[in-house]
């Protein structure tokens, strides 16, 4: 039987710890919101982690794409609205409104989840496990998700380490790290003088822990494009595309 979708609405405030040095939301911030929201959400309808757990399941983000007009200060208060909006055969597409008090839209978001079986590792139907998955047919970003290219002859390269804290519940390294990654590799200079306007990323592979991450970028004045490596095996883990808009105000 299917379910009633509604707008799943929650308000939240900035707290200290989750702003950047300028006092705005951090990306790794707002990624760990919306992923708090979906959480909530599924878990609402019936197919959230316990009832994806009971059939050895597990949600997997393959894509994201955010549209930011503005990033909600410290201590200011917004409001998160997410819905499931679209089916796949493997999964779904969820959508996200950041709105503040006086229902400004600060970011508009959309994502792809893939249904996967956590004992092979693959993807699975997502019609057959979870037959009550119903959606609200309304888009906050019209757009598809894009393929974004691989980065060639980059002009600045970053390594990190996965950190135990780096990795979630299911044993792999979080989806809010990778735009972590990408942003950490620009020229810290352009970083001072411009935040995201809008940020793509395709996740490919899981990284794990201990593992070394090399990051390729290519960055113009307005735009960076990043691949994310495995670096001993040469395994491509994710691709980044961010618009960058200079910063106006402190």
């Amino acid at each position: 039987m299917s379910i009633q979708v509604t707008k799943h609405c929650k308000e939240y405030a900035v707290k200290s710890y989750e702003a950047d040095c300028r006092g705005f939301l951090r990306i790794t911030s707002l990624m760990n919101l919306l992923q708090d929201m979906a959480c909530e959400n599924a878990d609402s309808l019936g197919f959230g982690f316990e009832d994806c757990a009971q059939q050895n399941l597990a949600w997997v983000g393959a894509d994201y794409l955010l549209e930011i007009s503005q990033l909600p200060r410290i201590d200011e208060h917004f409001i998160i609205e997410t819905w499931p909006s679209g089916t796949k055969l493997w999964g779904g597409v969820r959508d996200f409104l950041l709105k503040d008090t006086a229902g400004n839209i600060l970011v508009a978001a959309t994502s792809l989840w893939v249904l996967i079986d956590v004992l092979h590792r693959r993807p699975v139907n997502l019609s057959k496990h979870f037959p009550q998955y119903t959606v609200l047919n309304e888009h906050s970003v019209t757009a598809e998700f894009a393929k974004l290219p691989p980065v060639e002859d980059p002009n600045y390269v970053q390594e990190f380490t996965v950190r135990f804290d780096d990795i979630d519940v299911n044993n792999h390294v979080n989806n809010a790290i990778y735009p972590l990654w990408a942003t950490e590799s620009v020229a810290p200079e352009f970083r001072r003088q411009h935040t995201p306007k809008t940020l793509e990323i395709s996740f490919k592979k899981e990284a794990l822990y201990g593992q070394q991450i090399k990051v390729c970028t290519k960055q113009t004045d307005t735009e960076s494009l990043h691949t994310i490596y495995e670096k001993q095996s040469g395994t491509v883990l994710a691709d980044c595309r961010i618009k960058w808009q200079a910063i106006t105000s402190k």
